[in-house]
């Protein structure tokens, strides 16, 4: 059930000190859902409309003071700007639809249909890059995911391209910066090293960070969890090495992963990280980008003085590391760009990370020692470029007062922000980072409307801060000041000063270090062990990846050392560590692939098949072949259509002075089937051998699969084969089922045959008018023969029990008569061979007085004859109907159809 029945629009331009009130401008019943600020141009304001009411957008291009309505023919789920284009949005729908915009929401263009849920991404600008060009991921019609680029405006299968020919796992796409991730499934393991040279296939992987052209992913491994691994990439993206092992994960408010991992904002490689060992979860720090972790060490004192007893590696802090999904509620940790060395936490001291005794602790030097500032969590706030920290108790009681330091958390007062007590739900910032107002929302009590509570800072500042007011401060991890290869050295505001920051003032000089072996990680293959070396993994093969000889005419020779990317270290140890360049040896061509464009092993007959090949000549197995030279992947590939059906061996060649290699693709190419009927004999002797066949139109479709169900027998028989000759023991009428497996077609036909001991049977023929009236099709002759077996027991009196009426294929019109010796349930009163005489003397008696007749429709009798008699036990029906009436029922089955129509109309008039 629904409440939201109205909505309000405030607009404030003095920072929250007056508001008004803009219903009348969009509309006093329009009921709004959700606020759009463009990124690139903050006077651009988009509004959503509530999709249950209406579907609505609301355009304001004057920093919301006015709107302009334009109405939807879809209904917008979320909406992604253009990083660099102000006027540039996609829209993604409720029905997985994808919409283009080059006029701010004015005006839409359908982009793509089926694409995944938060798949969808800008192309990245740069140099050379398209800013039009949307990488998306799209589901196809079989089910399947696909990983596909396309201009912005136009989207059509002929011009969107393929990146990845092949199909790509689920909800797996992501694009940031110059990096795009996919999974898929390798077919062997060397395959899958070169993209993530792993030792087990994972499970999960999120990507942390790409700054600076390096990978920073966590990894869920097939043993793990609720932990990931930390691995590190090359500056390509395509080498991974391990940085950190069981890292601690979650799931968040809306069932995502949350990776217990936080970059310390404002300087680069630090990171702080819960990791799980022997079920405790422990705090550890970085500031080389993971190449070395240690502890976190806990306060020498607590709150109130007291020494706090914790020695490494038994006891130490710990802290939480999620950052808050609100982004009006400040999480367990923050850190800003512009306070590069303060960092606040909520967390504990012990042996591990606890959820009880929680505790904020704060760092002004980076990470290398701690204070603790409240025994109770409280949200941070920063003002003045982290001159002036805020805090606000986390409780769910209404409240009054919140805590102000202006010297990095080492002292705080206490100040009211309002008379009456609050019920918090969230602070908001001023723009911009040197902001000294906050606004504090929430309600009086439960039932109160919200309250909007504005606290300028600015009365407690008299100047703004001069030169003299700051002071040196360098980095440094445990009193080590060389940090990723330099020396940096920070500006910051001395304790004792009270004055206003406004502009950033915490500049950083930097100044190159020595390199030592503390610069350099372990490369790709290689493990770092227990006395420091990197000595080669026990699952690296390095000739199996050529040591990139593929990508050009030299190769870099591993010392199984890498420099750390970003480190700015000089001369030292770097020569010695540093992978020298090697030329390639001459080697015979491999590893050379074929797959079709779409990953498919199949195709249709007639169509156009495309390969993506790396090849010299190409043999498609039908005789045709085709040579190119120099050949190297394409998006347009190599392009062929099969005019018959089968398996066909697509070959691939490649060769050079010292060798050739090859690659073999198995094809299997189709034609839809359309219609399948099963043939066999109306009625047949018990223990003697039938003959089923299923007749298939076309009747050259391909690689088929028979699957065959005779009877109440729950167990099939599967069959390459069209044919099947099988016996039955059990006496009645017996079904047998034929489905015929064709792609991803299925088709089946069901038919029933009589099994009896002995019978007799005889040919019937009618009245040559019947002639003018059939269309001959199966429909049609089914409902003659229950028509002629009517007129036959109403003549003779004979149970309907042993008589069966089969209409035979073909012109003249004529029919099977087969008399059975039936018998009731209890398989007493089974007629004999006497019996049958008798009744077959009975018929032919009806018959040759023509008085076996039925009425076609008004004004139309029919006439039934006795032909011929045939003894029993019949042991073999195909010479009298089995074989030419069979042949010729296959030939009129699909012909008929064109007068199917026709006869439908007739066919009611029958008695």
């Amino acid at each position: 059930m629904r409440f939201i029945t109205e909505s309000s629009l405030w607009r404030s331009t003095d920072y929250g000190t007056t508001y008004e009130k803009l219903n009348d401008k969009v509309g006093l019943k329009t009921i709004l859902s959700y606020l759009y600020v463009c990124p690139t141009n903050k006077r651009k304001i988009m509004l959503l409309t509530d999709p249950e009411v209406e579907s609505s957008l609301l355009i304001s291009s004057d920093e919301g003071a006015t709107y302009q309505k334009y109405r939807l023919n879809f209904y917008i789920n979320s909406l992604l700007f253009h990083p660099k284009k102000e006027d540039w949005i996609l829209a993604y729908s409720q029905d997985q639809k994808l919409f283009s915009s080059v006029e701010f929401g004015r005006r839409w263009l359908l982009l793509h249909e089926q694409v995944a849920p938060n798949r969808f991404y800008w192309s990245m600008m740069g140099s050379g890059r398209e800013p039009d060009l949307v990488h998306l991921e799209a589901k196809t019609v079989d089910g399947h995911a696909q990983y596909i680029t396309c201009k912005m405006q136009n989207c059509s299968e002929a011009t969107h391209s393929k990146p990845f020919p092949g199909y790509i796992d689920h909800n797996s796409l992501i694009v940031q910066d110059d990096y795009v991730f996919i999974n898929f499934h390798f077919s062997n393991l060397e395959t899958r090293k070169f993209l993530m040279l792993l030792k087990d296939v994972f499970d999960d992987m999120h990507v942390i960070s790409t700054d600076e052209n390096q990978v920073f992913a966590a990894v869920q491994e097939w043993n793990q969890n609720d932990t990931y691994n930390l691995y590190i990439s090359d500056t390509r993206g395509v080498y991974f090495t391990l940085a950190l092992e069981n890292v601690k994960s979650s799931q968040g408010l809306e069932g995502n992963v949350m990776i217990d991992l936080y970059e310390v904002a404002g300087i680069k490689g630090m990171f702080l990280a819960n990791k799980k060992i022997d079920n405790q979860v422990k705090t550890f720090i970085t500031y080389n980008k993971g190449r070395d972790w240690s502890l976190l060490q806990a306060p020498n004192t607590d709150l109130r003085g007291n020494p706090v007893h914790c020695l490494l590696p038994y006891c130490s802090l710990h802290l939480h590391l999620k950052v808050s999904e609100n982004p009006y509620t400040s999480g367990n940790i923050a850190s800003r760009d512009t306070a590069p060395s303060i960092i606040v936490a909520s967390g504990n001291i012990g042996t591990e990370l606890s959820d009880k005794d929680i505790s904020m602790f704060v760092s002004s030097d980076a990470g290398n020692t701690w204070r603790q500032i409240f025994e109770e969590e409280h949200s941070v706030l920063y003002l003045d470029q982290g001159g002036v920290l805020v805090a606000m108790k986390h409780t769910s009681l209404p409240i009054r007062h919140l805590w102000l330091s202006f010297d990095e958390g080492r002292s705080w007062s206490k100040y009211s922000f309002t008379s009456l007590p609050l019920f918090v739900d969230g602070v908001l910032g001023e723009p911009g980072e040197e902001t000294l107002i906050m606004t504090v929302f929430g309600h009086f009590s439960h039932r109160s409307e919200w309250q909007l509570v504005k606290v300028d800072y600015k009365s407690i500042f008299d100047r703004r801060c001069e030169e003299e007011d700051y002071r040196p401060w360098q980095l440094h991890s445990q009193g080590e000041a060389c940090i990723m290869g330099a020396k940096r050295i920070y500006r910051k505001r001395k304790s004792e000063k009270k004055c206003m920051q406004g502009k950033y003032a915490g500049a950083m000089t930097s100044e190159p270090c020595v390199c030592t072996e503390a610069d350099f990680d372990c490369d790709y293959g290689y493990e770092r062990h227990s006395n420091g070396q990197c000595l080669p993994a026990f699952w690296y093969n390095p000739s199996s990846l050529s040591k990139d000889c593929s990508l050009g005419q030299s190769y870099l020779n591993s010392t199984g050392y890498r420099k750390v990317v970003s480190n700015n270290c000089t001369d030292g140890v770097r020569e010695r560590y540093t992978a020298k360049p090697q030329q390639c040896p001459g080697k015979a061509p491999q590893g050379l692939r074929i797959i079709t464009s779409d990953g498919k092993l199949t195709a249709e007959q007639g169509h156009n098949v495309t390969f993506l090949v790396q090849l010299e000549e190409v043999d498609f197995g039908d005789g045709i072949a085709v040579s190119y030279a120099n050949l190297s992947s394409t998006e347009d590939g190599i392009k062929h259509i099969y005019q018959n059906v089968g398996i066909f061996r697509v070959t691939v060649m490649v060769e050079n002075s010292l060798g050739s290699d090859n690659a073999v693709l198995y094809l299997h190419v189709t034609c839809p089937l359309e219609h399948v009927h099963l043939s066999l004999p109306f009625v047949t002797t018990k223990n003697k051998e039938v003959n089923a066949t299923a007749v298939l139109w076309p009747s050259q479709v391909g690689t088929l699969t028979y699957v065959w169900w005779f009877g109440n027998n729950t167990e099939p028989l599967i069959t390459l084969e069209g044919s099947i000759t099988f016996t039955f023991s059990v006496e009645g009428m017996n079904t047998i089922t034929v489905q015929v497996s064709a792609g991803n077609t299925i088709l089946q036909d069901t038919k029933t045959i009589a099994v009896y001991e002995q019978f007799q049977s005889l040919r019937l023929s009618f009245s040559p008018n019947l002639d003018d009236y059939n269309p001959d099709i199966p429909e049609w002759r089914r409902d003659i023969s229950r028509v002629v077996k009517r007129a036959l027991v109403e003549a003779t009196g004979i149970s309907s029990k042993h008589i069966l009426v089969a209409v035979l294929p073909g012109l003249p019109t004529s029919a099977e008569l087969f008399i059975l010796p039936y018998r009731d349930a209890t398989g007493e009163n089974k007629r004999t061979s006497a019996d049958l005489e008798q009744i077959s003397e009975r018929l032919i008696q009806k018959l040759n007085q023509n008085l076996v007749h039925f009425e076609l429709k008004p004004g139309v009798r029919i006439l039934v004859h006795a032909a011929h008699l045939t003894t029993a036990p019949l042991v073999d029906l195909t010479p009298s109907h089995s074989g030419s009436a069979m042949l010729m029922l296959l030939s009129v089955v699909f012909v008929g159809l064109a007068v199917f129509v026709i006869y439908k109309f007739k066919r009611y008039d029958l008695p």
